[in-house]
């Protein structure tokens, strides 16, 4: 079993055993103030050291780089050392409970659980598979085996499993009352299968002008108040930003061209088209499965791949096809219906040796003139001087930078992470190109105060207040349509009648929105009926009952098992996750991030 130890440190890489040499050669504890006792965050008064979660980040940096074939962004790493953050959290979270509950794992169970639920990383290894399936017996021997001893695996299963069976157990209590009664079964099959159709007119209140309408200061005191929680915003910052493209030349293109001529020519002459993708192909996800995109129907491609996809013969190798992305070489493998089995290869247009020199010299004189510069005319000059025009573009915190279908990595995080307004980032790079970006103003994240929230708050109740002041005459409306019939009343009124497709529940119903009163409302009238004014956040509707189809109940009885099998396993879930944000809610963290990177930066200043 030698050749399958790539996939045993991969598992223990995976279950974030990384040891203090990673943090120490990083460079996370120097310069910057922090040391081997620094806490990063306090859960219910229990330490998270800094070099526990930095390892934690490293592990999944590492994991996900590897996985991407590439660096990762800020944006990227940001994503990941929340996630680490929020697991070490979960970790001391539920190891209270274990303690509260008396939850424990014993040796015994720990040797059961290692033979019969094998890690999902271990079960995913090729090596103890057989014709593509896990093999438990190449497990069992593999499990007694020298390499799973010398390698430490077995060390590592035992931390998994002494993590993972109590997490199990406390779950199973948590959830061990959820029940199905049929009633409910049925209740929530007559949602989906449940249709109604109907003719309404919506009245809204968009024509109806702000003047009209008053909103006193104690209405929106009140307003914020009752619900001051939900009033948070993100953090929002302003950004110049200095672009040096990668651009393409036509001698480029021409030799993206001739590049995946000469791969479709290998493949003619009898090379597999499997191997070469894997070699050659710029789509490193599906080159490591021999170029496959798995199955799809139309509306899962771009246009120009699709269109060239679905018109080849299954085995049949395509032409070069241009998208977006590059050019494509596809193979159709499989033809059912309108599923198609795909493989392709992408040649992306990339720039040559010679014209990413150039480009790689401006963005160097960019980053000399620019990089971590505190004054804003330094940027300014640097822009003139290379003749390069600074965009502008609004930044929200946690989300990252897209100036129209542009990704721009890094500036997000850089933005939210210490830098002060005029301060200039590093050098960011791309497949794009190379970016800079200066801060020109940020607006920190958080509870909103009644000032902040004045404007959207007095918007939101004169929405509704004009929304009242349309029932007079949805009321008038109503009694018309009963009356005579719905499109007379409104043909009077000079009002719209619209009607809808059958309809569930549970769905958006254009024109009418989604879970709201006006949904009720077609459902609890009977078939022909207009109803009264029917209010919801922003329209009045006066609605005719047209069609109603009932569930099948006999459909329903027949299937019933296997609903209560799914929806069980689905409340069972939603009971765990709840519970776990419960905990959570109540628990006191502080979060110290933020402290120390602003302390990092002081010391490097």
């Amino acid at each position: 079993m030698r050749s399958s130890a790539k996939y045993i440190w991969w598992f223990i890489i995976f279950f974030f055993i990384v040891g203090y040499v990673l943090i120490d050669t990083s460079g996370l504890l120097t310069g910057a103030g922090v040391t081997p006792t620094t806490v990063v965050a306090e859960v219910n008064g229990r330490d998270v050291l800094y070099t526990t979660w930095a390892a934690r980040v490293q592990a999944l940096s590492q994991q996900e780089s590897e996985q991407q074939g590439r660096a990762l962004s800020l944006d990227e790493i940001s994503l990941l050392e929340d996630r680490a953050f929020n697991e070490l959290v979960s970790e001391i979270l539920l190891q209270e409970e274990y303690e509260r509950r008396g939850i424990g794992v014993t040796q015994e169970e720990i040797v059961a659980a290692a033979k019969m639920m094998p890690p999902p990383a271990l079960m995913q290894n090729p090596e103890l598979q057989t014709e593509g399936r896990f093999d438990p017996l190449k497990y069992e021997r593999f499990l007694g085996s020298p390499v799973a001893t010398q390698s430490g695996l077995l060390v590592q299963l035992e931390a998994y499993y002494r993590g993972e069976i109590p997490r199990q157990k406390l779950f199973e209590q948590i959830a061990a009352d959820v029940y199905l009664t049929d009633a409910r079964m049925w209740d929530l099959w007559q949602d989906v299968h449940d249709s109604a159709q109907v003719s309404f007119v919506a009245m809204t209140p968009d024509a109806i002008p702000d003047a009209s309408v008053s909103v006193t200061d104690d209405e929106i005191r009140a307003y914020y108040e009752a619900n001051r929680s939900s009033l948070k915003r993100s953090g929002r910052a302003v950004v110049s930003l200095l672009t040096i493209p990668r651009s393409v030349t036509a001698a480029d293109t021409a030799a993206a061209r001739a590049r995946v001529l000469a791969i479709r020519n290998e493949i003619q002459g009898g090379a597999k088209f499997e191997d070469v993708a894997a070699r050659e192909s710029s789509d490193t996800i599906s080159a490591a499965n021999g170029g496959s995109l798995g199955r799809g129907t139309k509306g899962r491609f771009v246009e120009e791949f699709e269109r060239a996809a679905f018109a080849l013969r299954v085995g049949e190798l395509s032409q070069p096809v241009q998208t977006q992305f590059g050019l494509h070489l596809i193979k159709v493998d499989e033809r059912k219906g309108d599923t198609v089995a795909l493989r392709h290869i992408l040649v992306r247009f990339n720039q040559s040796d010679s014209t990413a020199a150039l480009t790689d010299a401006r963005a160097d004189d960019l980053s000399g003139l620019t990089a971590g510069a505190t004054s804003p005319s330094q940027f300014d000059s640097a822009a003139a001087k290379l003749g390069v025009s600074p965009v502008r573009a609004i930044v929200n915190e946690g989300q990252p930078l897209t100036i129209g279908s542009t990704y721009i990595p890094s500036v997000s995080a850089w933005a939210f992470r210490g830098a002060a307004p005029g301060e200039s980032s590093d050098l960011f790079d791309s497949p794009d190109g190379y970016y800079v970006a200066r801060l020109d103003s940020l607006q920190k994240g958080g509870e909103s105060s009644l000032d902040d929230s004045r404007a959207d708050i007095r918007l939101r109740l004169a929405r509704q207040k004009k929304v009242q002041t349309l029932l007079p005459k949805a009321r008038e409306l109503a009694a018309k349509a009963a009356a005579a019939s719905l499109e007379t009343a409104a043909s009077e009124q000079g009002l719209e009648v619209t009607k809808s497709e059958l309809f569930n529940r549970i769905g958006f119903v254009p024109g009418l929105g989604q879970g709201n009163r006006a949904i009720g409302a077609a459902f609890a009238l009977a078939t022909g009926a207009v109803s009264a004014p029917v209010e919801t956040d922003d329209a009045v509707f006066v609605m005719r009952i047209d069609r109603r189809v009932n569930a099948d109940r006999t459909k329903w009885e027949a299937q019933k098992q296997v609903q209560r099998s799914l929806l069980s396993r689905s409340l069972r879930e939603e009971r765990v996750r709840t519970y776990l944000e419960d905990l959570r809610a109540s628990a006191k963290i502080e979060d110290h991030r933020k402290e120390i990177d602003a302390a990092a930066r002081r010391v490097a200043e």
